[in-house]
């Protein structure tokens, strides 16, 4: 097989992965990089394609897709159920939003989901004489590592991955047996996150000076997975005060609690959500404001979304807060809410009197963990480095040719490898 890096070379952003052989191009994800000019994967030919794999659902990994359904494509999109129906919810938002140019619409997104296929975790799905196999990611709802086997060469993709799960997902499964390739995130391979309990307690004691000084607190949070694990860690540790949730986050609650299966605690996820409030309304949102609560809402970055609504008002007074529990990129208004204690407000920059936080609840693994994970590969396989910036994906792949002797590097885009 040989193995092309379209995306996420050197960045985190926009993967992309071809697989080709004799027999068939298969494509792992085709996603986009959103910055003020939205950036895409290296081209392939959809004509060429016998098949496409999501491993879930954010827009790094999903939002391209669209574009290889413009012309008369005839090939099966293989992921989870969930992974499918969360896409189209995040790529109907960005195509709802965006500011900029998409060389796609929604119809080119409906004629994708079309040919979805739904596969299980674990059940081989062949395409030629290539088999592809699923496996529980830990990252979000429906997420999946990918394993791609010809002819006895085995390729594993990690995709995201969270090998800790969470308040509502189980571990990333890692009995895949033998590989011969390895395709692995970098995010947090040069730094380890603080502990999820320590995390959770700090937030919570955050949450309560606040409103017991009179306050509310506002966490916008991803609408996929973060704002849920948020209410869960709340209602968890059984925090005494209304907890409320909005925006798009609600449609993700619905789509989750139609697939118990995919879920840790089914039934405890089910009574956390159900006990939050669901704020669907302006009269409800306008009278959230003159009570001491918790609001959860996209989005994670307050990049649009009824986010700025609670902003521009929650930030007003000094007596409320503001939880940053999402990663926050470069030259979005919640980095510079981080780094300059300011938001735009209709045009003018203003200072935020509410008190500003930042705690760290990502998917991703640490890089203790993406270490555990390599520890355990059978096999000595090419390793690729990935989904993080140069220098994590660079000395990453230094590390891991010193510690297993694996012949791991970094890769560009265009870079391509055989196996």
């Amino acid at each position: 097989m040989e193995i092309k890096i379209l995306g996420a070379a050197k960045e985190v952003g926009r993967s992309a992965f071809l697989v080709s052989n004799e027999n068939s191009n298969i494509l792992m994800d085709y996603g986009v990089l959103l910055k003020k000019e939205p950036q895409f994967p290296l081209h392939v030919k959809p004509k060429e394609l016998r098949a496409v794999v999501l491993s879930h659902a954010h827009l790094d990994h999903s939002g391209f897709l669209p574009s290889l359904f413009l012309s008369s494509s005839k090939f099966p999109v293989l992921s989870t159920n969930p992974t499918i129906e969360l896409s189209q919810l995040l790529i109907e938002d960005m195509i709802k939003i965006s500011g900029f140019y998409l060389p796609f619409e929604n119809i080119d997104l409906y004629r994708m989901l079309n040919y979805h296929k739904n596969l299980r975790y674990r059940e081989p799905y062949p395409i030629n004489d290539t088999y592809i196999t699923l496996y529980e990611s830990g990252h979000v709802l429906g997420g999946s590592t990918i394993v791609l086997e010809n002819k006895g060469k085995r390729i594993f993709y990690t995709g995201d991955i969270n090998t800790r799960g969470s308040k509502i997902l189980r571990p990333a499964d890692l009995d895949i047996d033998e590989i011969h390739l390895m395709i692995i995130e970098s995010t947090y391979s040069q730094t380890n996150q603080i502990p999820r309990l320590q995390s959770e307690k700090e937030l919570l004691e955050f949450a309560s000076k606040i409103i017991d000084n009179g306050g509310t607190l506002f966490v916008p949070a991803f609408s996929v997975e973060r704002a849920q694990e948020i209410a869960c860690v709340f209602k968890a540790y059984k925090f005494p005060h209304k907890i409320v949730m909005d925006g798009m986050a609600l449609k993700v609650n619905e789509i989750m609690l139609k697939y118990p299966e995919y879920i840790r605690d089914p039934i405890v996820f089910k009574k956390y959500i159900e006990e939050v409030e669901w704020i669907r309304d302006w009269k409800s949102r306008r009278r959230l404001l003159k009570e001491p609560c918790v609001i959860i809402s996209p989005a994670g970055m307050l990049v649009g979304g009824t986010a700025i609504f609670y902003m521009q008002n929650i930030m007003m007074s000094d007596k409320n807060g503001i939880a940053l529990v999402s990663y926050q990129g470069e030259n979005t208004p919640g980095r510079m809410l981080l780094e300059k204690g300011t938001f735009k407000i209709n045009g003018k920059i203003k200072k935020s009197l509410a008190e500003v936080k930042q705690f760290e609840f990502s998917g991703h693994n640490s890089r203790d963990e993406l270490f555990e994970i390599l520890d355990g590969i059978k096999g000595n396989p090419k390793v690729l480095t990935v989904h993080g910036d140069g220098n994590s994906c660079i000395k990453f792949a230094e590390e891991i040719t010193e510690k297993y002797g694996f012949d791991a590097v970094a890769p560009n885009s265009g870079d391509t490898f055989k196996v």
